[in-house]
């Protein structure tokens, strides 16, 4: 069964280059620019991994990924956050994030640090 990714970033290069790589690698990729457009993604269907951007132009991607982390029916997704800021990863394993992307990003890692978070070998990011 293909897993679906949903991935919330306002950039449009960036997010072409994750649909692009994440379909190559065989998964489902639902897009998304703003909270809003994933709140209507999520009365849909519910992905197999989130990749949450910080910086957001109508949320802040720590305190979505602090709901997701939050609700009994979105706990258990894994959640990426994605930032070109550093203090951005401490806030984000804070929140409940399993792992960070640290923009720019090397595209063969990002796709390395996928498979293994969608294949269950994976361990959370801060954890020891």
């Amino acid at each position: 069964m293909t897993k679906t990714i949903f991935v919330l970033e306002d950039d449009h290069d960036i997010s072409a280059v994750f649909d692009i790589l994440l379909k190559n690698e065989g998964y489902t990729i639902e897009s998304s620019s703003s909270f809003s457009e994933l709140k209507e993604l999520l009365k849909r269907q519910l992905p197999d991994l989130f990749i949450l951007d910080v910086m957001l132009p109508d949320a802040n991607g720590i305190d979505i990924c602090k709901d997701l982390k939050q609700k009994e029916i979105t706990k258990d997704i894994p959640v990426i956050m994605m930032s070109a800021n550093a203090r951005s990863k401490q806030m984000s394993i804070q929140a409940g994030a399993d792992d960070y992307i640290a923009k720019p990003f090397d595209i063969k890692e990002v796709a390395e640090k996928i498979g293994r978070i969608l294949a269950g070998g994976y361990k959370k990011a801060g954890a020891h």
